[in-house]
């Protein structure tokens, strides 16, 4: 079930970032940085589709570890190929919601004044801003979704690591060393992700200097450091 998961993550990885990565270089030797509403509007949908995905599919792999730690008698028969498919299923479809209903509220709102985007690719906090009305409601709901849901993972998988840890007090050394190994790939990864969310879209939209640095990593370091945190647990 492990590298089922780890499938799932190389694949949303690559497609992370390949939704901003290549736009980005080639704005960087571009004189004209000009996107269209249409393609900004793509970029904004992919992008949370698989940044939200992600963050599901971060949270599921906590409870696999912890079944695998836990419960390792009954790990096949809880995570068997049913339960596996069923998660993943659910995890898609989770992040499709999120991002439709993102992008929705975005193309509704009316744009007739700047058109300039104080970033590198089209993020909604960034886009709301170039809108001709009050978007206070908007900032309020893109908190309420993306914020909550990035905290609340964050919650679920800080609760699941301190139930593993509790339990390995009880084990033996070398069985601990081998649980704890096996964790710390997965808590680097949730660490340099689920950071760059609660920082971006757990406060109004208001922006920061450190923004556009949060972004690079959010973007294309934490996608390319992943291969080599779980390559090099293996």
């Amino acid at each position: 079930p492990m590298y089922l998961f780890l499938g799932n993550l190389s694949f949303i990885d690559v497609c992370h970032s390949t939704v901003t990565v290549p736009k980005m270089l080639r704005d960087t030797w571009s004189e004209e940085k000009l996107i269209s509403f249409d393609a900004c509007v793509t970029q904004m949908f992919f992008l949370h589709l698989f940044a939200c995905t992600e963050i599901f599919l971060l949270t599921v792999m906590a409870y696999d570890r912890y079944v695998a730690i836990c419960k390792p008698l009954q790990y096949m028969t809880v995570m068997n190929w049913k339960v596996c498919v069923l998660l993943a299923v659910a995890l898609w479809a989770g992040g499709t919601i999120h991002s439709i209903s993102l992008t929705s509220l975005t193309i509704k709102l009316p744009y007739c004044g700047p058109d300039e985007i104080d970033n590198f690719f089209c993020d909604v906090p960034q886009v709301i801003k170039l809108a001709c009305t009050d978007t206070h409601i908007i900032e309020i709901l893109i908190v309420s979704n993306s914020g909550l849901i990035s905290v609340v993972c964050f919650v679920v998988l800080v609760v699941s690591y301190a139930v593993i840890l509790v339990s390995l007090r009880q084990q033996i050394s070398e069985g601990r060393r081998k649980a704890l190994s096996t964790c710390a790939a997965h808590l680097t990864v949730v660490t340099l992700f689920l950071g760059h969310c609660i920082f971006i879209y757990s406060r109004p939209s208001t922006s920061l200097p450190e923004d556009k640095v949060v972004s690079v990593f959010f973007t294309a370091v934490t996608p390319l450091l992943n291969p080599f945190i779980y390559s090099l647990r293996n």
